[in-house]
């Protein structure tokens, strides 16, 4: 892959990820259908920098607010830069699994756009956790701890497409993709990921070895049990293993006693 190439994967994995409109990318005349796949392993990076984005926003608003405002105010601007996305993945999730007793029964709840009790419930009990975490962190930590958790996050989603398969004839990240991706992408992946790391595992280095460690953990286990109940990924699966590995990182770096 060339310079050219790479640069391009760059801003699709940024298009694919946020809001932000960059030119190039998906943006072309003449799209690469296959950048996407190509874009994967900057998901990392991409989530790193969402993730100091955020942790910006707290600390800035620390200076005028309580914690528990600022901490709301993180989590908003968030979400407009993302448009929710992981967030709806979640609650498609919650619904679809929740609700759902059949393989059919939950394809067809989670490419429902409705949002159901489960859907209401499991999204605002996630949010709660991350945001309950995030009160806790020291604001001198905070914008390390905010940009590793969110990086951890979306290495998860490629730690998922290499140990799952995507269910057929869906759409999303999965189906766009096209296939599963390879060691090449994750190993790639996770060195982009361990940059984001690297500021908060100075600080805490063994909570950062248990966070990534439970990461792949409860990432292996949901990619069992959609396996199990669906029988691969979807788009919506990969965005609610990237919320789930945020808030997991989260409880480990802010676990007391765990340095």
């Amino acid at each position: 892959m060339n310079i050219s190439r790479h640069c391009h994967a760059f801003v699709t994995a940024v298009q694919f990820l946020t809001r932000v409109p960059l030119p190039g990318g998906m943006n072309r005349p003449d799209p690469d259908r296959t950048l996407l796949r190509a874009a994967v392993m900057f998901f990392p990076l991409v989530g790193g920098i969402i993730g100091a984005f955020t942790g910006s926003v707290i600390a800035l608003s620390l200076l005028f607010w309580p914690p528990v405002v600022a901490v709301a105010l993180g989590l908003i601007a968030e979400a407009l830069l993302t448009g929710a996305f992981h967030e709806d993945a979640v609650a498609d999730c919650c619904d679809a699994f929740g609700g759902g007793w059949t393989r059919y029964d939950i394809l067809r709840i989670m490419k429902d756009s409705r949002v159901g009790s489960f859907g209401v419930l499991g999204l605002m009990l996630a949010v709660l956790l991350r945001g309950g975490c995030l009160l806790t962190i020291p604001q001198v930590e905070l914008m390390p701890t905010v940009a590793a958790s969110a990086a951890v996050g979306r290495w998860a989603i490629l730690l998922l497409m290499v140990c799952v398969p995507p269910v057929p004839h869906r759409e999303g990240l999965s189906k766009d993709v096209g296939e599963q991706i390879g060691g090449q992408e994750l190993a790639l992946g996770s060195l982009f990921a361990l940059l984001a790391l690297t500021a908060f595992a100075l600080l805490k280095p063994l909570a950062a070895a248990v966070g990534v460690v439970a990461v792949a953990a409860v990432t292996l286990a949901w990619g069992r049990y959609v396996r199990r109940r669906i029988g691969g990924v979807t788009g919506d699966v990969l965005g609610t293993a990237c919320y789930l590995g945020q808030c997991i990182f989260l409880l480990a770096a802010t676990a007391g006693g765990v340095r």
